[in-house]
């Protein structure tokens, strides 16, 4: 049985989004970047806390998930956002660009209708800000129907903390554990 991927979402979650007073968490370091396509006289200003990276490197070689960005940064999380926080290479998912007003054209996560295609029947965590009822319903239908879903959904304002990282490895041994019990066989 295939481990269950782990699609992670930046904006929201590892770069928390300013609050109204233009504050950041304080365990978050200023970067300036340049993603692709980007005008260079137009640089983005992020903010990553460091200790992120360690956390989640530790996370992503367990042997537990199989980690896909899934991200509107697309290759951007693997040329930027991966090597600020000295993670390790691993794939994204190759998200269109919807020409949208709302992170939520239908009622959703606009991302939800690509990562349904792509991951088929496979189990998955993904840790998105962004989610509404109608992407927790979806998530609990799938886990019904055999494919276990967990979605996680941090704070927009203080992004991943170490819970969430907790609640992926504690849902990621229990699916090891139903494929290696008689019962899960």
């Amino acid at each position: 049985m295939p481990l269950p991927y782990l699609l992670l979402d930046i904006d929201g979650v590892l770069i928390p989004f300013p609050a109204t007073d233009g504050s950041t968490p304080p365990t978050h370091v200023r970067h300036t970047v340049l993603p692709t396509d980007r005008n260079p006289d137009d640089p983005v200003p992020i903010w990553l806390d460091p200790s992120q990276g360690g956390i989640l490197t530790d996370l992503l070689t367990s042997g537990l998930v199989t980690p896909v960005w899934c991200t509107s940064w697309r290759k951007d999380a693997t040329t930027i956002i991966g090597p600020l926080l000295g993670l390790p290479d691993f794939p994204y998912l190759d998200l269109p660009r919807p020409q949208i007003t709302t992170s939520h054209p239908d009622g959703y996560l606009w991302k939800r209708d690509h990562v349904d295609t792509w991951l088929g029947r496979a189990s998955a965590v993904w840790i998105d800000d962004d989610f509404t009822s109608l992407d927790h319903a979806w998530a609990a239908e799938r886990t019904a129907r055999g494919h276990p879903t967990l979605l996680l959904q941090p704070d927009p304002y203080v992004g991943l903390q170490a819970a969430h990282l907790v609640a992926v490895r504690k849902w990621a041994s229990l699916q090891e554990m139903a494929t290696e019990s008689p019962e899960g066989a």
